[in-house]
């Protein structure tokens, strides 16, 4: 069993790593700058834009993995903090409920402020707002109880700006940055996204999780060939070489075996032969190939086909730390 304490505050000492809480729809990010001033603790790190905490429970389950993300050789590398569907499960509530302060809060500064669940009714994570403004607290008390898409608040939010705070059964991810506006980009470092389209939707066919877990948190140790914003830079074969020791600690045995069967082939000069044709294992060849592409030259044609993947396995290029 991979000790999720110790992969998660290794994981939060290195200021190349970012970090997610939430499903597709409703998602905190958290990620700093290696100059940015932080305070940190064994299970915490704050920064003036945001702040996380990492607490995974007993039982929790880190899974590192790579999957295909669009297509122009990028990929995407994460390792879930996973928990059974039971244990991570929140309040769920489904209309907007005052918490009173919140106690819990990174900074002791914010702990008087009142914590307000927004009722998405996400089964992982409750999506909160924080804010000692006197007016928006009138504001939400005249709404408390209603579905939040079904009152004006969402301009409010956006225009004051409270804090977001994202909890979860490993941790927290607290956003301190302005909400952007309709017209505006989401700031660079920590944001939150909230898409009502996306709610409920499941998580990707290539993403390694267990049957009868589900993935709550989410780390994206230092890419290759991306910053933590996705931005392309440099191929460096030392940030492929640390991701694959995460693999070799937290990742899937069999799919780690497969990538090195794979890269040995390509390199011996062999035909693909007897390749898995389930999502996960296309996923592993797929990336192993993309890699390869970056590490020793142009696919040989053989392999070619097995390089892309069909569009619904696909996950977006524009994923956290997808290069």
């Amino acid at each position: 069993m991979v000790d999720a304490h110790g992969l998660g505050r290794e994981l939060l000492g290195d200021p190349a790593t970012g970090w997610s809480m939430g499903p597709p729809g409703a998602i905190a990010e958290f990620a700093r700058d290696p100059e940015e001033v932080t305070e940190a603790g064994p299970a915490a790190v704050v920064t003036p834009r945001g702040g996380i905490r990492l607490e995974p429970p007993p039982g929790t389950v880190p899974v590192a993995y790579e999957t295909p993300a669009g297509r122009d050789l990028h990929w995407t590398q994460a390792v879930a903090f996973c928990l059974p569907h039971g244990e991570a499960r929140r309040a769920g509530r489904a209309a907007i409920t005052e918490l009173g302060p919140d106690a819990d809060a990174l900074r002791p500064a914010d702990r008087g402020a009142v914590l307000v669940d927004l009722g998405l009714g996400t089964p992982t994570v409750d999506a909160c707002v924080r804010t000692e403004d006197l007016e928006l607290l009138a504001l939400i008390g005249a709404h408390a109880g209603e579905p939040l898409f079904a009152t004006p608040l969402g301009a409010e939010l956006v225009a004051r700006s409270p804090h977001r705070v994202f909890l979860t059964a490993v941790g927290r991810v607290e956003v301190y940055a302005p909400i952007p506006g309709p017209d505006q980009r989401s700031p660079l470092g920590p944001h939150t996204h909230l898409l009502p389209h996306l709610l409920g939707r499941e998580p990707g066919p290539t993403t390694p999780v267990r049957a009868g877990y589900v993935a709550v948190a989410h780390a994206y140790p230092p890419h290759p060939a991306a910053d933590h914003l996705g931005r392309p830079h440099a191929f460096d074969p030392d940030r492929l070489a640390r991701f694959d020791a995460v693999l070799d600690v937290a990742g899937d045995p069999l799919l780690r075996a497969l990538k090195e069967s794979v890269r040995e082939a390509v390199r011996a000069g062999r035909a693909p032969v007897g390749l898995p044709q389930d999502p996960v294992g296309r996923a592993v060849v797929a990336v192993t190939l993309r890699q390869l592409t970056r590490t020793d030259g142009p696919t040989p044609e053989a392999w070619l086909p097995y390089r892309d993947l069909p569009a619904e396995l696909l996950g977006p290029a524009g994923d956290p730390n997808a290069g």
